[in-house]
């Protein structure tokens, strides 16, 4: 009896030092990614109206807009400083003061808009390659859409995959915030995020 209360003790003590943390699972790993900004904020899209470049202009973002008869604009002349000419002249029309009013109410009035459009959520953790104190964790994430202008800009059907550095530190594992070796930042693993087929 005595024998058994001790290997209880002791087991209950082992348990007790070790926190979820100390081992990287996927579900720690999904916890991780769902926790930083780009997972938590939506992304915004910054709209300038007014004068712009011919390089913002024919940008493939302004020419969604224009397909979808949200902006219109014509020539004129450039200020200083907006190369290369032509320079454009942009405007909402009514369908896409209606669009940005409903995106975004207190902003569409204004020269500079912008637009919460969409946000990322996390699929699921396809993969992590452990190596000593670090690791590579593989994701799949996708665009949420958060209104029209969102869901013309972000296809909710587009599946990406990214791949992230952690390391574990004594307080547990965290997203590499900095490269001073390979692994990548999350900042980074989203920039270079490959379609999936």
């Amino acid at each position: 009896m005595r024998n058994g209360f001790v290997v209880a003790l002791i087991s209950l003590l082992l348990v007790t030092a070790c926190s979820p943390r100390d081992f990287l699972s996927r579900r720690l790993a999904a916890d991780l990614l769902a926790a930083t900004d780009p997972f938590k904020s939506p992304q915004q899209y910054v709209l300038q109206t007014g004068i712009i470049s011919n390089k913002d202009y024919v940008s493939p973002e302004y020419l969604v807009l224009q397909h979808h008869g949200w902006i219109t604009a014509s020539t004129a002349p450039c200020t200083a400083g907006l190369t290369p000419p032509p320079c454009w002249d942009v405007l909402l029309t009514p369908s896409g003061v209606e669009a940005v009013r409903t995106a975004a109410p207190d902003q569409y009035a204004q020269s500079s808009i912008s637009i919460p459009v969409a946000r990322r959520q996390l699929e699921e953790i396809t993969g992590i390659v452990k190596d000593g104190g670090s690791a590579d964790v593989e994701f799949i994430w996708k665009w949420i859409p958060l209104n029209e202008i969102g869901s013309a800009l972000y296809s909710a059907d587009v599946r990406y995959k990214s791949t992230v550095g952690v390391r574990d530190y004594d307080d547990g594992w965290r997203l590499v915030q900095s490269t001073p070796h390979p692994a990548q930042t999350l900042d980074d693993a989203l920039k270079n995020a490959e379609p999936l087929p």
